[in-house]
């Protein structure tokens, strides 16, 4: 090599570590920006009792910002990707993530379980997503999402109404005898 290819690398080595070094600040402002929204998210309990659906595994791909499926919360490592497995319980979901912290989403918050495209910049194919959108202590709404090993898992997820695991509506649902009186 000669002394011009060494100063061409050594330049493009710079530029490269420059923008890494730009991409790692955008993130941490990110984060920063989100906190209060964020909050203190739920903790797992302690005694859970015997899971009623799953676990089923896959990827989680992260957690946006209700209602877009690009505003990836920065906040603590929920949006860090890492393999997973998801399970419903009487009192929630939980995404028990390898190398990251597990996610406890409270059933009481849960509002949504539908499947998506995409989530946190993650595009699939249709309906190649599992995405759980509920409501963090602090009010905010999210959206997290799991892509699961086997998709044909996903319409058992979504025909499990979210708030009650015995299967029949909760209290003040369209679909209870009083909803279809009014």
């Amino acid at each position: 090599m000669t002394g011009f290819d060494l100063v061409i690398v050594a330049a493009v080595a710079l530029v490269w570590l420059g923008l890494v070094a730009l991409a790692m600040r955008g993130w941490r402002n990110r984060g920063r920006r989100q906190a209060d929204l964020i909050g203190t998210p739920p903790t797992v309990p302690a005694d859970l009792a015997e899971p009623t659906h799953g676990p089923d595994t896959g990827l989680y791909v992260g957690s946006t910002i209700a209602p877009s499926w690009q505003d990836r919360v920065a906040v603590g490592d929920f949006g860090d990707r890492a393999a997973a497995a998801i399970s419903s319980y009487p009192d929630g979901i939980l995404i028990d993530r390898q190398g990251a912290s597990d996610i406890w989403i409270p059933r009481a918050s849960i509002t949504a379980v539908r499947t998506e495209r995409g989530l946190a910049g993650k595009v699939m194919t249709a309906d190649g997503v599992l995405v759980i959108r509920w409501v963090l202590p602090s009010g905010t709404e999210i959206d997290s999402g799991l892509r699961a090993d086997d998709k044909t898992v996903y319409p058992d997820w979504v025909a499990e109404d979210p708030r009650d695991p015995a299967g029949s509506p909760a209290p003040g649902d369209d679909d209870t005898e009083q909803g279809k009186k009014q």
